[in-house]
């Protein structure tokens, strides 16, 4: 029998620790999450508005800010459904659609930065090509690859799992649908899913993470070769804070999905994946573009011409 006969839904297990906590729990999560849409949907507003933002960067930021927006959407609400009515139940649909979007626009968004990097690189070890290099054909072709790099590797493993027998119990020790858990839950013989998960992760997360380091240790040199002290200061402190985020992001995903066996460290998996879910996202639109003097004279213009229209 398939397993959609057998399975109805599962039931999202949250922090059971942290119950008790819930409405406090709601509001904090709900100001974290709203923030997050708030601050990624600014960048794409106003880099579609303001014609001196149309550039490389400004637009793989712009996707990336609507990757994060789709990103926390797929798993913080469901969260916040928890913390307040306490209802945990999924259908099992809902569950892996959930799982895959989620894996979907994680992979995405790592191969993204990994983009971004390059581009960042590009335009600072070889200013006088950038205009060349970074046209608006290669930057949607950059962006379209890693659509499609992402949903090419993720379809097979989750379809793969969801074919997979539940027997029971059908309750997930995490607060979304994610592949690991999922694969824990199964009474299917799962080693060769969950090594293929395994290898795909590693490759996702060690191939953008290699680019990463290459692209920003080129940008270092180039940095310690420019002859003002102001700006070195002002580059490593963009490059550092860039870092800072890049840091949570990987190191929070190695730890929960580049080790063979899903099984091991699954309650702690719950507070990393609050690093990827919350917190990031939180920080990105601050590290990323709302410190930039440019961003801000463009919010500022933005903001006055509403005025002006009213």
């Amino acid at each position: 029998m398939g397993n959609w006969t057998t399975v109805q839904e599962f039931t999202l297990e949250g922090f059971p620790a942290m119950q008790h906590l819930g409405k406090v729990l709601f509001f904090v999560h709900l100001l974290a999450y709203l923030a997050s849409i708030a601050g990624n949907a600014v960048i794409v507003t106003i880099t579609c508005a303001d014609s001196r933002l149309h550039t490389p960067m400004y637009f793989f930021l712009s996707i990336f800010s609507f990757f994060e927006c789709c990103f926390i959407s797929a798993v913080i609400p469901k969260l916040l459904v928890i913390f307040l009515s306490g209802k945990q139940t999924i259908s099992f649909p809902a569950c892996f659609i959930q799982a895959f979007v989620f894996v979907f626009l994680g992979a995405t968004g790592f191969l993204l930065i990994a983009v971004m990097s390059l581009d960042r690189y590009v335009a600072i070890c070889k200013p006088l090509h950038y205009p060349t290099i970074m046209n608006l054909k290669t930057c949607s072709l950059l962006v379209t690859a890693c659509f499609a790099l992402a949903f090419t590797l993720i379809t097979g493993p989750v379809v793969t799992v969801s074919r997979l027998s539940f027997c029971g119990p059908h309750v997930i020790p995490h607060f979304f649908c994610d592949v690991g858990p999922l694969i824990h839950l199964s009474c299917s013989d799962t080693r060769s899913v969950e090594m293929l998960a395994f290898v795909l992760a590693l490759f996702i997360l060690l191939t953008s993470l290699i680019i990463t380091i290459i692209a920003y240790s080129n940008i270092v040199v180039t940095i310690i070769r420019l002859p003002s002290a102001k700006e070195k200061q002002r580059a490593f402190s963009t490059c550092s804070s860039h870092l800072i985020v890049l840091s949570l992001m990987y190191g929070s995903c190695v730890f929960i999905y580049v080790k063979p066996k899903q099984t091991n460290r699954l309650d702690s998996n719950r507070e990393a994946a609050l690093v990827n879910t919350v917190v990031t996202p939180l920080l990105n639109p601050v590290i990323y573009t709302l410190r930039n003097k440019q961003v801000h004279q463009a919010l500022r213009e933005t903001i006055c011409r509403m005025k002006i229209s009213r």
